[in-house]
Order: structure tokens, then sequence, then C-alpha cells
């Protein structure tokens, strides 16, 4: 039986938990979207708040959401789910990121899905950006939220989840400043469980960078979640993410070295093609990655940046990774400003407008 052929009193219970640390009107968004779920209401509504200093708290307490603030310590995604799953009631729990807009009918559609198999522990689908033409950073990070439907071994921060399977593995690593998601769904898949990537509009994000500084930051805190994560791992029988981070490392060093490398050359040969022949592999490469990427865009340009992109942000994440190696940073690795910029959108029916 597929969820639009239960009756609405069959529908499991649901809890909506949105975490957020001053998100501004980005929160209002997203609490009004989750109040806007089409035929399945929720039976509550927590937004877990990490010190927030702009009012967060009071207005979603306003908006009608249980507000829990996060005790005093690391203010992570992690300990801020847990919190929030912990206290909530619901069979199903829908967790979603602050600065997002729910599309309206996705918990019925992720619901149908996990009705398929018992052991489906999650769902998600597609998480894009609000406002991809906002800056080039966005344009191309848009693109990394794009996978293809089926069966994955992880799952994103915007996700319905069986509380049976929270119990069982008992949810987010709190020690993790990034990379929780996809630890947590180890655990959940090495126990039997199964997590679902299905064809269906799931959020629209706000990502709201606009400098490099922003930029590399966040990549920064990737390179960190590879460490963390695969460092755990490393020498077991499922290496989760071990070949990634090594990778990366790999990579990184390559794109730091290689274009010193060629400068010194053109000193030696007094010449400046050792330069212009790095430029022309770095150009190749990066067609190369856009043309593999095709699938995830119609547009040639967003391509061709997102895969200059997929190869020069190698650099921040084996920094991410060395500041782990050096443990160097145990709180949260932020790359926001505090006011929301999400483009004004309707909860009901999100959309984006594509480059």
């Amino acid at each position: 039986m597929t969820a639009s052929q239960l009756q609405p009193n069959l529908y499991p219970t649901l809890s909506v938990v949105i975490i957020g640390r001053n998100e501004g009107e980005r929160l209002r968004r997203c609490i009004v979207s989750a109040q806007s779920i089409q035929s399945w209401k929720p039976s509550e509504i927590l937004y877990v708040d990490s010190a927030s200093t702009d009012g967060s708290p009071a207005m979603a307490a306003d908006l009608g959401a249980t507000v829990l603030t996060l005790p005093p310590g690391a203010f992570t995604a992690a300990r801020a789910r847990n919190l929030g799953w912990r206290s909530a009631t619901g069979e199903l729990v829908l967790f979603l990121d602050g600065d997002t807009i729910l599309n309206a009918d996705f918990p019925l559609s992720a619901l149908a899905e996990m009705n398929k198999d018992a052991a489906n522990a999650a769902v998600w689908g597609h998480r894009r950006e609000a406002s991809p033409c906002s800056s080039v950073y966005v344009r191309v990070l848009d693109l990394d939220w794009v996978y293809r439907p089926g069966e994955t071994p992880f799952c994103g921060g915007d996700v319905l989840i069986r509380r049976a399977a929270l119990d069982a593995t008992g949810g987010y690593d709190d020690t993790l400043i990034a990379g929780e998601e996809p630890e947590m769904c180890r655990r959940m898949r090495k126990a039997g469980w199964r997590i679902q990537h299905i064809d269906h509009p799931m959020t629209l994000h706000d990502l709201a960078i606009t400098r490099f500084r922003q930029y590399w930051r966040r990549s920064q805190r990737a390179g960190y979640a590879y460490a963390a994560v695969s460092s755990r791992f490393r020498h077991t029988s499922d290496p989760f993410w071990s070949s990634d981070a090594r990778g990366n490392r790999l990579r990184g060093l390559f794109w730091i070295l290689s274009p010193l490398l060629a400068i010194a050359a053109c000193f030696v040969w007094a010449s400046l093609f050792p330069f212009a022949l790095w430029i022309l592999l770095l150009l190749v490469l990066a067609v190369r990655t856009a043309w593999q990427s095709r699938w995830k865009s119609t547009s040639a340009r967003t391509l061709f940046l997102y895969g200059l992109h997929s190869h020069l942000q190698q650099i921040p994440i084996l920094s991410g990774q060395i500041q782990f190696l050096m443990n160097r940073n145990k709180t949260l690795m932020e790359y926001k400003d505090v006011s929301g910029t999400m483009q004004e959108q309707s909860p009901e029916q999100p959309q984006a407008n594509r480059p």
C-alpha cells in the first residue's frame, strides 16, 4: 500500500525536527513550509537552536514550534539533531536544516518509498539551491546536491527517518562536527537498514555564499568531515571514505605543487610555455569533468565552472583534512552570514530558477 492509498488516520505519526543557528528569515520560511505539508500533518514541529543571537527561538515559538535550546558545548548539527529526535514522539522523524524550504508533497512521496520495504530506514530527495544564479559559488555548488535516485550509502541533513532506526543505532555521533549523516548511515547499513534516494523535489536550500572566504571555509569543512569519518574506519572491513580522503590528499597536493613547479620551470627555461601547459591541463580536466557531469545540468557554462570547482576545491578540502590531523578545530565550522538572504519562495511548491 502506498502513502496515497492510506487514510489520514492511518498515517504514522510524524515529527519535524528543524535545527538552526542565526538563520533569521530563512528559519521562518522553513517552519511555514513544514506547516504546509500536504495531507499528512506533523504531530509536532520542534526547533533546536544553537545559541542564536538573532531572535530565532522567539520567532520559532511565535510560529507554534516547540523550541529546544542546545546545552553549552560544541554547537554542532549532530548534537542538535539528537536533541530533537530524542525529544520527539513521532514514529517517523523529518529532519530539516533551518535554511531550507520543504516541498509540500515530499513527505508523502518519501512515505510511499518507505512503505515498500520495512528495511528502508531513511528516504531523501532532491535538495537544490533556491537562487543558484546569486553567485558563481552557489551556481557550482548547486550541482553538488545532485545525485542519482536509488539505494545510497548515505543521506544529507534533510531526510525522513524511522524512529526505530534511530533508536537501534543511537542516532548521530555527538563527537563529529561534520560528516555526521554518512557516519550514521554506515552504522544503519551495518545493522541491515537501507537508505533510499528518490527522484522527487525535497527542499530548496539557501547556501548564501557570495565571497571566496565562505566558499573556502565550506570546502574546508568537507575535508574535515572526510578525515574525521575515514579515520575511524581505516582499518576495518568497511573502510568508509578512506579512499575518498586519500584521493583528495593526492589531488590537493597535485594542485598545490603543480603550478609551483610550472612557474619554476618558466624561470629555468625563460619561457611561459610550462605555465601555459599547466593552464591547458586544468582546462582539459575541467572539460572532461563537465562532460562526465552533463546529466546534472543542461548549461554548458555551469558544467564548465563545476568542472573547475571539482578540481580546485581539492585544495581547501586538503586544508580541512590537515586541520583534523593537527587537531586544530573542535567547534562548528560556520561559513554563513547571520541574516537570511533567500529569495521569497512559495512553501507549498518551491521552485528554483536554473542557470
